[in-house]
């Protein structure tokens, strides 16, 4: 009895040992992920009724796999960590917040027509840098234009598909293809959603990713605060892009045309001088040192 009951004894601890020792070495190969949800940290809004939610740190693949649809040679997939959380706006900064700070245009003439739900554009990169300014010097905080890690990070939200909700385009979950004179595909489905044709959606009209952000797909592209360039090899931790060069960069697609310019990885090049009708921006709100 003494003798069976210490062999037992010694076979269970030995099979505690041995999943405990498997426990702590299944992960040893695994590549580092992106965290799938954010803090519990509630959005934080200011006085022009901009809202913005937190995203978490982590770490991604940024760029895409050689064999997904579209895809070009400067989307080099590498693993990028991104430090520290911050806030990020939830939609595109909208007509009516590009108003409340920077007026309508001359006099009685409105150069940006339209409801103040949608997304504002035709500002090239020095206007964003222009109404930031104007933002805080408000006092209500600090923001900046995301960096084109951070952007892609965040629409990704913790995917590693071509799109937030996989791999193929969906007229229902971004605004794309609503161009009558050019590319059409998706004016039926939105014109029975109630929304307006060949132009952006208001925002928040689509739904948001995991991390409650909205219209990182489609509606308009975004600028982002890179130079564009290629790639920096390897790991990169918070990378910030070239310190100088002749094009920004801008993402996420737009109205207008294809669906797979609204792939994350996807990058766009364009004169900081540009403003174009399909071209907007969302900004990010840093967080202070005692709050992160």
């Amino acid at each position: 009895m003494t003798v069976g009951f210490k062999r037992s004894a010694c076979v269970l601890c030995i099979a505690i040992l041995g999943s405990a020792w498997l426990a702590m070495t299944a992960g040893a190969d695994t590549p580092m992920r992106a965290s799938t949800q954010t803090s519990n940290d509630p959005a934080v809004s200011n006085s022009i009724g901009m809202t913005f939610v937190r995203i978490p740190a982590g770490t991604f693949t940024m760029g895409s796999p050689p064999g997904e649809p579209y895809r070009d040679h400067r989307e080099t997939p590498h693993r990028v960590t991104i430090s520290k959380s911050f806030y990020l706006q939830t939609t595109e900064v909208t007509l009516g917040q590009w108003r409340a700070l920077m007026g309508r245009g001359w006099w009685l003439f409105d150069q940006r027509p339209g409801p103040d739900t949608l997304p504002v554009s035709r500002v090239c990169w020095h206007d964003v840098e222009a109404f930031i300014k104007r933002l805080n010097d408000l006092g209500e905080g600090r923001y900046r234009l995301p960096t084109e890690a951070e952007w892609e990070y965040a629409a990704r939200a913790g995917s590693q598909s071509a799109y937030f909700w996989g791999d193929r385009v969906d007229c229902r979950k971004a605004m794309f293809a609503n161009n009558s004179m050019d590319m059409d595909d998706c004016q039926k489905t939105i014109d029975a959603m109630g929304l307006p044709l060949d132009g952006p959606a208001p925002v928040r009209s689509y739904p948001p990713n995991a991390w409650g952000v909205y219209d990182m797909h489609g509606n308009v592209w975004e600028w982002v605060a890179d130079w564009f360039g290629p790639y920096a090899a390897g790991d990169q931790v918070d990378p910030a892009g070239p310190a100088t060069g002749t094009m920004r960069i801008k993402r996420g697609g737009s109205w207008f045309k294809h669906g797979y310019s609204m792939r994350s990885a996807n990058r766009a090049q364009i004169h900081p001088a540009t403003r174009l009708k399909t071209t907007g921006f969302r900004l990010v709100r840093m967080i202070e040192l005692e709050h992160r």
